[in-house]
């Protein structure tokens, strides 16, 4: 099966998902509240409607590649802010032309919850069964031959990587790193060539592969001189060093493509939405939490002695030092030069402390840090000013961190990077993915990870 297949059929699997979800929804709801089911066609042409513009919307961001199908991150983030987005500009529509009162209100925000849980569920299931069809090369079909520098077809990934999406390489052409390099390389490897167009014309060859440094421009313009006879696309696969540079975003600078390394600080527009999302969600949170935070308070009073929070130095936006606030968990306030990070049977945890840590309710304080604008909803997690000195000399890029607000939640938290770091890999790990997430930041991604947190919560974690 082709991957073009593939991806339709994921499309139309969306669509039939939407159609059925909204029309089920529709005389489910009516059935229940009136014993009617009345307006059937109405709902039957909106479901077609939504569907067909989620099928579109998805269509234009990539949504349907099946890189992006098997990145089950980026297709919640997707999916859920395409769902959502879509269906407030439609009522909004239904609203502005006076209709909506041709629609329930229940059937509405029922066919919102159904739908969106049938999509993300669908493509959990097919992002694990494209997954694995790509490991095994089920999607191979597309005839391929590769022109490569000695020794790269093997050390490199690229012919695992190729064959896992959609192409079978029938045959690789390695050329010496000597020859490549000679201004012969034409006359010298002509039997060569010839033979590997005469093979791409019996075996109906559709695609052609270079693998070599991108510093050979004679070379590679050489081979594809000697391949113009064959009417067929030629790719430069990116050699090693280019490759590294290509995984950031490409920005267009005038008739220039420039690999953005680093990303700009959030402009003011960025950081308005983020802010405003943070007085929003720190708000309803304190509300929702208030007597969750007052029982707490009342309970490490009774339990031990000290003040009910704990203040300790954190550095946030820009490096500015501040001072975060969470519910005391140990009988000690530590907040020097050389701090000793929690361990598992801590016996400078409380006992009360302990359950805090694990149900993560000692950080609902900095919901004050959010108002107070030092913190925000999401963000790097910010460390105690020590560790902060010392990983800053050891990691390279960790300053980079305080380019935004650090968080009460963050990427590298709902990816398992959370609690205590005895080794300096795992710190690593989680620096490299507040990175990630710092160069790829939206308001989407942030409701996204705080849904995410929502459901790590209740899990087992590894914070104590």
């Amino acid at each position: 099966m082709r991957p073009l297949v593939v991806e339709r059929l994921v499309a139309a699997a969306d669509a039939a998902l939407i159609v059925i979800s909204g029309i089920g929804c529709a005389v489910g709801y009516l059935l229940a509240s009136a014993g009617v089911v009345g307006k059937a066609d109405v709902y039957a042409g909106a479901s077609v409607l939504v569907a067909v513009n989620f099928i579109l919307l998805m269509t234009v961001q990539h949504g349907y590649r099946l890189k992006t199908i098997t990145n089950l991150s980026r297709t919640f983030r997707m999916t859920l802010a395409t769902w959502t987005g879509l269906f407030g500009a439609l009522l909004a529509i239904a609203f502005t032309m006076k209709i909506s009162e041709e629609f329930s209100r229940g059937a509405a925000i029922s066919f919102y919850l159904v739908g969106l849980t049938l999509l993300l569920a669908w493509k959990t299931v097919a992002a694990r069964w494209i997954a694995r069809a790509l490991r095994t090369g089920a999607f191979a079909n597309g005839r391929a031959i590769m022109i490569a520098e000695f020794g790269l077809a093997a050390s490199s990934n690229a012919i695992d990587d190729l064959g896992q999406h959609g192409y079978r390489l029938m045959r690789v052409m390695e050329i010496p790193a000597k020859d490549l390099a000679s201004p012969l390389l034409l006359s010298s490897q002509a039997p060569r060539f010839e033979e590997m167009v005469s093979y791409a014309r019996e075996n109906r060859v559709e695609h052609v592969f270079l693998l070599m440094n991108w510093s050979r421009q004679h070379a590679i313009d050489s081979i594809l001189d000697a391949l113009k006879i064959l009417p067929l696309p030629v790719h430069l696969v990116p050699d090693a060093n280019t490759a590294r540079f290509l995984r950031y975003p490409l920005e267009g600078t005038g008739n220039t493509f420039t690999a953005e390394l680093r990303r700009a600080p959030l402009s003011w527009k960025e950081r308005a939405l983020k802010r405003a999302l943070d007085l929003v969600g720190a708000s309803l949170a304190l509300f929702v939490f208030a007597p969750v935070m007052l029982v707490t308070a009342i309970l490490i009073k009774l339990t031990s002695k000290g003040p009910v929070f704990f203040r300790q130095t954190r550095h946030g936006f820009g490096g500015r030092a501040f001072k975060i606030f969470k519910f005391r968990t140990m009988c000690v306030l530590e907040d020097g030069p050389t701090i000793v990070q929690a361990q598992m049977n801590d016996p400078r945890i409380t006992a009360i402390g302990k359950w805090l840590r694990k149900t993560s309710i000692d950080e609902l304080p900095q919901i004050l840090n959010v108002l107070k604008g030092e913190m925000s909803l999401v963000g790097p997690r910010p460390h105690a000013a020590a560790h902060n000195t010392e990983y800053e000399q050891i990691i390279g890029n960790y300053a980079f961190r305080h380019h935004v607000k650090p968080g009460i939640t963050g990427w590298a938290q709902v990816n398992g990077y959370r609690g205590e770091t005895r080794t300096l890999e795992l710190m690593q790990k989680r620096v490299e993915h507040d990175l990630w997430y710092i160069n790829n930041w939206s308001l989407m991604l942030d409701l996204a990870i705080l849904m995410r947190t929502a459901l790590v919560s209740v899990r087992p974690t590894n914070a104590h």
